[in-house]
C-alpha cells in the first residue's frame, strides 16, 4: 500500500458571508482552511471531529460536488480540481459517496430500479432496459435487499434499508474510492452495525478504498486503516488507528477519546472536559485554532501556526508540544 490513489495538498473551501443592501462579500466561514492528507488503495480512512469541523465539505470538495477555493487534490496523479465538467465526467465512475441522511438523499419520485440504474443508463454501462433490470437486481442482492424491492418508492423502506439502497447506488458503476459521509447517524446502533459490516464486507469484496467521515469514534476505531481527527477546518492530527487510540497526542484528540465511553464498568476513566465553545470559522483565533480551548497552551500557541508533521512510524500531529 504505498502507492497512493488519493493526494489532498493544500485544501481550502471558504464560503462567502453576504452582508448589506448589495450584499456585498463582507467575510468567509472558511469550512476547510489547508487541509493534507493522502490515501492509499484498499484502506479506509477515517475522518473524524465535532459538528462544524469540515469533514462533509472536505468530503464534497473531494468528488468535486463543490469548487475547491484553492488546494489540489490528485487521483491517481491528476488534479481533478482542474478539470472541466466533461472531462471530469468520466472520472465520476471511479469517485462514488454514500450520504448521510438515507432519508433526504434518495428521490421520493422515483422507484428503486431508476435510482440505482439511472447511473448506469448515463454512463452506458448497460445495452438496454432488460440488461440494467438484472444488474440492478443482482446490486440489490450484494446489499441486502430482495429483488422484489425493485418497483417500490423510498417511503415503503426504513431507514437502514435506504441507506443500503443508496450503497448499491454508489456501488453501481464499480468505483475505486468511495466517501462515506457519516453513513451510520441517522441510525438506530443496531441497524448501524449491519451497515458497518455490510461496508467492510464490501470493501473486502470489490477492493473499495474509503473515506469514512464520522463523529463516533468507537465505529471509526471498528471500521478504519488510518484515523484523521478534524478541528476547525484543519487536520490536528493523523496516525493509524491503533497508534492514535493507544498513543494520541494531540490535547483535542485526547479530549475527543476521553469521550467515548467502554463497555467494561470496572475500568475507571477520567474525562477530559473542554472549557468554553468552538471558535466561529468566520473568525478563527490566531496561532494554533485549539489554544482558546487548550489546557496546556503556552504563549508561542496563541501566535504561531503549528506545522503539521511526522513524529515517527507515520504518526502526523500539528502541535507545538509534541
Amino acid at each position: 500500500m504505498s502507492e497512493k490513489l488519493l493526494e489532498v495538498r493544500g485544501l481550502k473551501k471558504y464560503f462567502p458571508i453576504k452582508g448589506g443592501l448589495l450584499a456585498k462579500t463582507i467575510g468567509h466561514v472558511k469550512a476547510v482552511d489547508g487541509v493534507d492528507f493522502d490515501v492509499r488503495p484498499g484502506e479506509t480512512l477515517g475522518l473524524v471531529g465535532e459538528s462544524g469541523c469540515g469533514k462533509t465539505t472536505t468530503g464534497r470538495v473531494i468528488m468535486r460536488l463543490l469548487e475547491a477555493t484553492e488546494g489540489e487534490v490528485f487521483y491517481n496523479g491528476q488534479d481533478i480540481c482542474k478539470l472541466s465538467r466533461e472531462a471530469m465526467r468520466p472520472l465520476r465512475k471511479d469517485l462514488q459517496i454514500i450520504f448521510q441522511d438515507p432519508y433526504g438523499s434518495l428521490n421520493p419520485r422515483m422507484m428503486v430500479a431508476d435510482i440505482v440504474g439511472e447511473q448506469l443508463e448515463i454512463h452506458g454501462i448497460t445495452r438496454d432496459h432488460q440488461e440494467r433490470a438484472e444488474m440492478v437486481r443482482q446490486l440489490l442482492e450484494v446489499v441486502g435487499l430482495s429483488p422484489h424491492h425493485l418497483r417500490r418508492y423510498p417511503h415503503e423502506f426504513s431507514g437502514g434499508q435506504r441507506q443500503r439502497i443508496g450503497i448499491a447506488r454508489a456501488l453501481a458503476l464499480n468505483p475505486k474510492l468511495v466517501v462515506a459521509d457519516e453513513p451510520v447517524s441517522a441510525l438506530d446502533v443496531s441497524i448501524q452495525a449491519q451497515i458497518i459490516n455490510l461496508l467492510m464486507d464490501l470493501q473486502e469484496k470489490y477492493k473499495l478504498t474509503y473515506i469514512f467521515i464520522a463523529h463516533d469514534l468507537s465505529v471509526v476505531r471498528h471500521i478504519s486503516t488510518r484515523v484523521a481527527v478534524m478541528y476547525l477546518g484543519k487536520i490536528v492530527e493523523l496516525a493509524p488507528k491503533d497508534d492514535l487510540y493507544a498513543q494520541p497526542i494531540h490535547p483535542y484528540t485526547r479530549a475527543l477519546l476521553s469521550a467515548v465511553p467502554i463497555p467494561d464498568p470496572t475500568v475507571k476513566k477520567s474525562r477530559i472536559i473542554l472549557e468554553g465553545d468552538v471558535p466561529s470559522p468566520a473568525n478563527p483565533p490566531a496561532g494554533c485554532r485549539f489554544h482558546t480551548r487548550c489546557r496546556e497552551v503556552v504563549p508561542r500557541c496563541r501566535e504561531e501556526v503549528p506545522e503539521f508533521r511526522d513524529v515517527g512510524a507515520g504518526h502526523f500531529v500539528a502541535c507545538h508540544l509534541a
